[in-house]
């Protein structure tokens, strides 16, 4: 009788084990998406700041067409990129072609002084760190998850519950680099 006690108290902890552990990865698993949600927001509110950029610059400077064409491309492929991979790549591009737009505007005295300008610019600036933050907040609740269903025991339950590692929000080398600007 003690020895069915004992072992009916092993399978009980072992029960709770599971479950305790099946919890956990699915509390990692819904830290990623809110994370992935709220760079999101902060990409969709720098989208919607970019037009009103380039439209004041166009007022400034008509002839650098190309710079702020490549700004309007930049964008649109931002806003249609889907998981971190893609979106990282299309950021990646964003961010640069916004790095040569503030660049060229150094080129306009009358555009840097431009109050509707410089607010733009500020309010790009400020999403800019929110959305450095995000990533950076992303890729450490990423961490967490990889590493939770990679160690002992819990990667003995992460595959056949179907938890799969995540990606990182990760810059590539061109984004990286300094803006090459010619006059």
């Amino acid at each position: 009788m003690v020895i069915i006690l004992i072992v009916l108290g092993i399978v009980v902890v072992l029960v709770f084990y599971v479950i305790s552990l099946y919890n956990n990865l699915v509390k990692l698993r819904n830290r990623i998406e809110n994370a992935w949600a709220q760079i999101d927001v902060q990409l969709k509110r720098r989208w919607d700041l970019i037009p009103n950029l380039v439209e004041t610059v166009k007022g400034y400077a008509s002839h650098e067409k190309e710079t702020l064409e490549s700004v309007i491309a930049a964008r649109n492929a931002a806003t249609t990129a889907t998981g971190p991979q893609q979106s990282a790549g299309a950021e990646n591009m964003l961010t640069g072609a916004l790095r040569q737009l503030f660049a060229v505007s150094e080129a306009y005295p009358d555009l840097k002084a431009n109050q509707n300008f410089l607010e733009l610019q500020e309010e790009l600036t400020g999403t800019e760190g929110r959305i450095a933050y995000a990533r950076q907040h992303y890729n450490d609740q990423v961490l967490k998850y990889n590493t939770a269903i990679e160690t002992f025991p819990a990667v003995i339950l992460a595959g056949p519950l179907r938890f799969t590692e995540r990606e990182y929000f990760e810059a590539d080398d061109e984004s990286r680099g300094n803006v090459q600007v010619e006059f």
